[in-house]
């Protein structure tokens, strides 16, 4: 097993308090129909949270990434330039408006298309 997919494997079995209770709501297509995976590694990273299918990556920012800036807009540009779509909140976010936050998720999606027979 190659490193980033090892250190996803335990990022899942680490995930902090936010990305719980982001997940909480993600999980089983709860949202928009959408299928998201946790943890999912990417070229050389780790994303927080992906919907493959609809290119999205959802990324949760804790304190230390006010001294990562740089190193975050670089992650960003790369997963851009894979055909995806980055939103990143502070966990502070998930912990005060999780519904702004969600709906924020799901303005970005569409809802898939289900064609009723």
């Amino acid at each position: 097993m190659d490193t980033t997919h090892a250190q996803a494997r335990a990022l899942r079995k680490l995930q902090t308090d936010a990305e719980a209770i982001l997940w909480s709501r993600l999980r089983i297509r709860q949202l928009a129909g959408r299928k998201f995976c946790r943890q999912v590694p990417l070229l050389e990273y780790v994303a927080d949270f992906a919907s493959l299918d609809a290119k999205l990556i959802i990324e949760l920012n804790g304190g230390q990434h006010a001294d990562q800036v740089e190193a975050d807009e670089k992650r960003t540009r790369t997963f851009e330039a894979i055909g995806f779509i980055v939103l990143r909140f502070w966990n502070a976010d998930v912990f005060t408006n999780l519904e702004g936050v969600l709906e924020t998720i799901h303005a970005t999606l569409k809802p898939e298309e289900y064609t009723v027979l």
